[in-house]
């Protein structure tokens, strides 16, 4: 992704709100099937982590690891991610 696409879609995701929370269980198996839903259904989701900063990074590696998405921006508590629907 371009620097250009990545300011495209931070500027989209700016009023966006948080489509799954992540909380004190971390990331677990039926929260990562509900990032991979929000993922299919609109491609550019904003992720909230509840965790202590330090917890945060290998979360946020993780979702994209494991989604295959792209992290397209970081502010605190929240995380914005893009992977392109392959049927849209």
């Amino acid at each position: 992704m371009n620097p250009a696409d990545k300011k495209t879609l931070k500027a989209k995701a700016h009023t966006l709100k948080p489509v799954v929370m992540i909380g004190q269980s971390g990331l677990t198996v039926p929260v990562l099937a509900e990032i991979e839903l929000a993922l299919n259904c609109h491609e550019l989701i904003k992720v909230k982590i509840r965790q202590e900063r330090d917890e945060r990074k290998p979360i946020i590696e993780q979702i994209g690891a494991e989604t295959e998405a792209e992290l397209v921006q970081t502010i605190g508590q929240m995380a914005v991610f893009y992977r392109p629907n392959p049927d849209k």
